[in-house]
């Protein structure tokens, strides 16, 4: 039986594409730009990144775990009329969102804060030409660890290269491979349009997105 590949564990992610992995052997979720999961399983959570950042994130007593795929968002000229505050602002509201729904969704469902583990990939400059948005997720996310407090043990972050990460939240193993010889721009193309797509989000709708 390959586990219960029709629903998840965790309520709220009946939208994310599960699948079973014949290679690992195990109920896998594919993660795309925006979306975030969460199991009490014993899944597979895997992603591509390339600027964006993944954080890995688990209860190893209760065994519940999860993983995120976010960026900040750039803004335009409407904004930085605004004030560079304003842009700032946004910003990190928008990488919090992504950060606390990944927690909260965990201790919700019986994860205790003091004992949550963390891992953190991506933030790759993978296309010369474009401005370094990995090193500004890069650069919140380690702020956000630690001004929350939170146990980091371990991390694969910046340089220029896109990263496939498998992570099994229930034991925190995580296997992350770099990618050096990306042929089709499928990544890029999928990071820049999800960029597009929270430019200037009003902070009021950005929740949805995750």
């Amino acid at each position: 039986m390959h586990g219960n590949i029709l629903s998840p564990s965790v309520e709220g992610f009946e939208a994310i594409k599960r699948y079973w992995d014949k290679q690992n052997n195990t109920v896998a979720v594919k993660l795309l730009p925006g979306e975030y999961y969460v199991t009490k399983e014993n899944e597979l959570i895997t992603t591509v990144l390339g600027s964006c950042i993944s954080a890995c994130v688990r209860d190893p007593i209760s065994g519940i775990g999860g993983m995120n795929h976010f960026m900040l968002p750039e803004t335009t000229k409407n904004r930085l009329r605004d004030g560079v505050e304003a842009v700032v602002g946004n910003a990190t509201r928008y990488g919090n969102y992504a950060m606390e729904h990944l927690i909260n969704t965990i201790l919700s469902n019986g994860g205790k804060r003091k004992n949550l583990e963390v891992k953190l990939f991506g933030g790759g400059k993978i296309i010369p030409t474009m401005s370094d948005v990995g090193a500004r997720n890069i650069e919140f996310v380690l702020d956000y660890i630690d001004a929350e407090a939170l146990r980091l043990l371990a991390q694969d972050l910046g340089d220029i290269y896109p990263r496939k990460v498998n992570f099994y939240p229930m034991t925190g193993k995580v296997k992350m491979k770099k990618i050096q010889d990306i042929h089709n721009e499928t990544l890029a193309i999928r990071e820049t349009r999800y960029g597009n797509s929270i430019k200037d989000m009003p902070v009021e709708s950005e929740i949805e997105l995750f």
